[in-house]
């Protein structure tokens, strides 16, 4: 089976879309499958392109068995919509071109990078091959509620694509039963509408000592720490985070921020207009240094801005954490929470409500303390292992070309 993969983020990029669509191939790849990934040159979250590659108009590179074919893309940091458009158009337009010269019995485009799920759907016609739209986030929806698009023509506009993209795909994959919900809502056929939510990779993400040298050389010797490992985006509301730590009264409490973004700017000089020392931010990190700094935290922090939308979100950082056996400290309302909950593996406070957030902090600490959330972490990382999600997906893959007449064997 030769499955063709549009996606704006793949490895060696280390956000949630890059880890997942990298990982999914790798197992595909060891069950048989020839696979050959469209992206662009790795330069998230930046915008500045990795060392070691040039955005050349193409190339061709092999990754874990993987076919790698990168185009060139306008790339800009993430931040000014004009820029981003032009950034997801201009890889939008080079995936289709690039589509052309390589033969695929299915097409997979995922979003929410708008574009992209544009050339899924186009490559697929030109080729006459069925297409597979992976939904990751509900478009236009997400960027509407953090108030990054307010024009109701151009959000309408943008609806009818949606729609447009959902009846033309041959089949549709979605991260949460809630999105296969309101897509369901929106009169597309829900069988036609399958759920693979995210995971971890169990082996990638051990339980492993601290590293306390690294521990040493932040300084943090002797703190509870509490981290949020990710975008620095309008989405994650992580002023609201850094305003909490200022009314932390507890001076043991730390909390760290490890990654870049549209936001990051703004909220470094929140932190040094409030003065505060009991929050310590870093630029984001490697995969291969990811698990050294997971190693060090006490309880991972997980925040989206409150909204009716993110309710429907499960930030993949949940399941990397819990497979390092670190308690979750859940600032989403939804079926996030009911997983951490379900599985007790953590505690949960009501997006952007401060009160409840520092009384969530100060019995975390506690109940962390006495290992309470060890046998909740071990249950949830094994449920969503993604080996199994893979390999579920693969399933989905091959039925989807029975579907249209295709004989394809899983091996």
């Amino acid at each position: 089976m030769k499955i063709l993969f549009l996606t704006d983020n793949f490895y060696p990029e280390v956000n949630a879309p890059a880890n997942r669509t990298y990982e999914h191939c790798q197992e595909w790849v060891k069950h048989g499958a020839e696979v050959t990934v469209i992206t662009c040159v790795p330069n998230f979250p930046k915008g500045l392109v990795f060392k070691g590659y040039k955005n050349k108009l193409y190339q061709t590179e092999y990754i874990a068995g993987i076919k790698v074919v990168r185009v060139w893309s306008y790339i800009t940091a993430n931040e000014g919509t004009l820029k981003r458009i032009l950034d997801y158009a201009s890889f939008g337009l080079m995936a289709v071109f690039a589509s052309l010269f390589h033969r695929t019995d299915v097409i997979i485009a995922t979003s929410p990078q708008f574009f992209t799920a544009i050339a899924g759907a186009f490559s697929s016609i030109i080729k006459r091959r069925p297409w597979i739209m992976e939904v990751r986030d509900i478009w236009p929806e997400s960027i509407v509620a953090v108030g990054a698009m307010q024009n109701k023509r151009v959000i309408q506009f943008l609806e009818r694509i949606e729609k447009w993209l959902y009846k033309s795909a041959d089949r549709i994959v979605v991260v949460t039963d809630s999105f296969k919900k309101d897509i369901t809502n929106k009169g597309i056929d829900s069988n036609k509408i399958e759920v693979v939510k995210n995971g971890v990779y169990l082996d990638k993400f051990p339980p492993i000592p601290k590293k306390h040298q690294l521990i040493k050389e932040l300084g943090l010797e002797n703190k509870f720490i509490l981290a949020y490992f990710g975008t620095h985006g309008m989405a994650h509301k992580l002023d609201f985070i850094i305003n909490s730590a200022a009314k932390v009264a507890d001076e043991n409490i730390h909390f760290l921020l490890i990654g870049d973004g549209a936001e990051k700017e703004k909220l470094l000089t929140l932190k040094k207009e409030l003065a505060i020392t009991n929050v310590t931010m870093l630029p984001s990190v490697s995969k291969e240094e990811i698990q050294n700094y997971i190693s060090i935290i006490d309880v991972a922090l997980v925040n989206l801005k409150k909204s009716e939308t993110f309710k429907n979100v499960i930030p993949s950082k949940i399941f990397e954490n819990a497979s390092m056996i670190k308690p979750i400290l859940l600032g989403v309302e939804g079926e996030s929470k009911g997983i951490i909950e379900s599985y007790n593996a953590g505690l949960c406070f009501e997006p952007e409500n401060q009160k409840e957030f520092i009384q969530k902090v100060n019995e975390i600490k506690v109940l962390t303390l006495k290992n309470e959330f060890v046998t909740g972490c071990e249950c949830l990382a094994k449920d969503f292992d993604r080996k199994k999600i893979a390999l579920n997906m693969l399933k989905i893959i091959e039925n989807t070309q029975h579907i249209i007449g295709y004989n394809i064997h899983i091996q």
